[in-house]
């Protein structure tokens, strides 16, 4: 009998309220992460992956217009929590995050040994010099020296911050990490560092991550599946493996064309057009404008997911 997934995702949507109408950000999101699995989730910007980290955690602002469908964590619907226990028992308790940009989420009058202890005092009434013995050690874990603690923010280099954001999302032990982007402002080698600490992480703390970014070559060294989002919906899911030899939706195949290869002489391509406004996405495929096989019912009627052997959700695939 196989084991039940640690999440499922079903239909979720969050649509955003302007003064042009509803931004559908998040339409329809359907796709499973396993235990002490990594999924990477890859896509354009502004295809909707922040978003769709924010309604996993219910990090919503004021103007949302629609936020529906069911998460379940461990075969239960969180989705049917208020917002108060959501808050004391799943929020970094059981799901956790490392945003974009470290320093603009770390607060800048606070010394970031106590920002890391915070969680373990908020959650669980933990005493101070016991979060903070905590802390120290997550910052061993996450290789950040210990006379770091009483440091602030802006004396830390880009590598270390996001190091330090990384250990606030750990220091509860949740059994899920999101990433939204996390080494997008950093250069190439503390890149590589970061994601080595994740690997690391993944295997010793057996904790699954959700990574969210369209840096596919630093991500392919961290995924067990991968997912790619367009235009606010997952087009293809795929073990990792297979996806990074063989992508099967044209929209994931001209993605991983884009990408610099080091042993091929093989020019990047890249994906003319832009994607559709999600104000009124396309009745259709709405990768259908930018897609060199496209044919009539592409532009007449959404796809459906495959889910015979392979999950795509494109018309060549029926």
């Amino acid at each position: 009998m196989a084991k039940e997934p640690l999440l499922r995702v079903n239909d979720l949507v969050l649509h955003f309220r302007t003064r042009n109408g509803a931004v559908q950000a998040v339409d329809g999101v359907f796709f499973e992460l396993g235990y002490k699995e990594a999924v990477v989730i890859l896509g354009e910007s502004g295809c909707g992956k922040s978003s769709l980290a924010r309604a996993l955690l219910r990090l919503l602002p004021r103007n949302v217009e629609r936020y529906s469908g069911k998460i379940y964590l461990e075969n239960a619907n969180i989705m049917a929590l208020d917002d108060e226990q959501f808050r004391q028992n799943i929020r970094w308790v059981r799901m956790s995050f490392v945003p974009q940009a470290a320093m603009n989420a770390l607060n800048p009058v606070l010394r970031v040994g106590d920002q890391v202890a915070e969680p373990m005092i908020v959650h669980y009434g933990t005493k101070k010099e016991d979060a903070l013995a905590q802390a120290a050690k997550m910052f061993q874990q996450v290789g950040v020296p210990l006379d770091f603690l009483n440091r602030y923010a802006f004396e830390l280099s880009g590598g270390m911050r996001q190091r330090v954001a990384i250990a606030m999302a750990l220091v509860t032990a949740p059994m899920l990490v999101i990433l939204d982007e996390p080494t997008s402002a950093l250069d190439v080698l503390t890149q590589a560092n970061i994601f080595n600490v994740l690997k690391r992480l993944k295997k010793e703390l057996e904790v699954s991550f959700i990574l969210i970014t369209h840096d596919i070559a630093t991500s392919s060294e961290l995924a067990d599946r991968v997912a790619v989002m367009y235009a606010g919906q997952i087009i293809e899911t795929s073990d990792a493996q297979r996806f990074f030899r063989e992508p099967l939706h044209p929209y994931s195949k001209m993605l991983m064309a884009s990408v610099p290869r080091l042993r091929t002489n093989v020019e990047p391509d890249f994906i003319s057009g832009q994607p559709p406004s999600l104000l009124k996405p396309p009745q259709g495929c709405r990768f259908a404008e930018r897609c060199p096989k496209r044919f009539a019912k592409c532009s007449q009627e959404p796809p459906v997911m495959n889910v015979d052997g392979i999950q795509v959700k494109c018309w060549l695939y029926e």
